[in-house]
């Protein structure tokens, strides 16, 4: 199986940090938000990855290229931990770019990616969303398609209020959280959404979401939504959803960037140092 990383977006409920970074190099502790992507479409055995850029995004190439003079330069120093940890970053398998001319929605970039990955089943993972914990999403994801044959998109529960900021389904409950999709609204009204099960960035799709893609037209906000053929799928009985397992951040907003980098700083080698910060700031 391949992947899909879209990552041609503006990024504008990042700015101004984004006007001139690609909000996917946004760092998240040590680590810029894509690397945790790219992680995790390798735990979940993938080495092919199409990553979808656009000419802003040159940044994600030299992140996870070779750097001959620093990697020297730490080599001379002896900073063995910090170059292995350097050298990592272009080890991340194989990775693909994709140029996307224009940011015309999810459904038009996953749709650039068509001639890498049109020849089976395939995952898309979006960049806005970091999940830790327990086995990798995409990994659980996979292992309900290979169950059921059909394309499988991870979602979670959230507030009402919050169901307009998502796309949304309607399901036929099944077992151990896996669930046969009915219906699904993108950005619904609070009266309008058929339940609280929104859809989060992580897809295994079948091959034939590229030809509804290409069947699409225009939708909300003037874009190609991947949701619009989606909704195909979920026409032909061919779409179920997981309650995935694993903790969400969405840094593809302030807070949620905010709050992904205290959770997984406290986790690591300088948590008690930063718990200890936290709290002398909240007194």
């Amino acid at each position: 199986m391949r992947a899909v990383i879209p990552a041609g977006g503006f990024g504008t409920r990042m700015l101004p940090a984004t006007k001139s970074m690609p909000k996917e190099m946004l760092p998240v502790v040590d680590k810029p938000t894509i690397q945790y992507v790219i992680e995790e479409a390798r735990d979940a055995g993938i080495e092919d990855i199409c990553i979808i850029t656009g000419r802003t995004k040159r940044g994600i190439e030299d992140h996870f290229d070779k750097a001959p003079e620093l990697e020297h330069f730490l080599e001379e120093k002896g900073k063995t931990a910090v170059l292995e940890g350097l050298q990592r970053t272009r080890n991340m398998g194989n990775l693909i770019y994709v140029r996307q001319d224009w940011p015309a929605g999810l459904g038009h970039a996953v749709l650039q990616a068509a001639p890498v990955v049109e020849q089976g089943p395939f995952a898309v993972l979006l960049g806005d969303d970091i999940i830790v914990g327990g086995k990798p999403v995409t990994q659980q994801l996979i292992e309900a398609h290979e169950r059921t044959g059909k394309t499988v998109i991870a979602v979670q529960r959230v507030p009402k209020e919050d169901v307009s900021k998502y796309g949304v389904v309607a399901v036929e409950p099944g077992d151990d959280g896996l669930h046969q999709v009915t219906e699904i609204v993108e950005k619904p009204a609070l009266e309008d959404a058929p339940s609280d099960l929104a859809v989060i960035g992580r897809y295994v799709f079948t091959p034939d979401i590229m030809e509804k893609l290409r069947n699409t037209g225009v939708g909300v906000g003037g874009e190609i939504q991947l949701t619009d053929a989606i909704a195909q799928q979920v026409a032909e009985g061919n779409v179920m959803c997981l309650e995935f397992t694993g903790r969400r951040f969405d840094v593809g907003a302030v807070t949620g960037w905010l709050e992904a980098n205290i959770a997984l700083a406290l986790q690591g080698p300088h948590g008690d140092a930063v718990r200890a910060m936290l709290e002398a700031e909240l007194g």
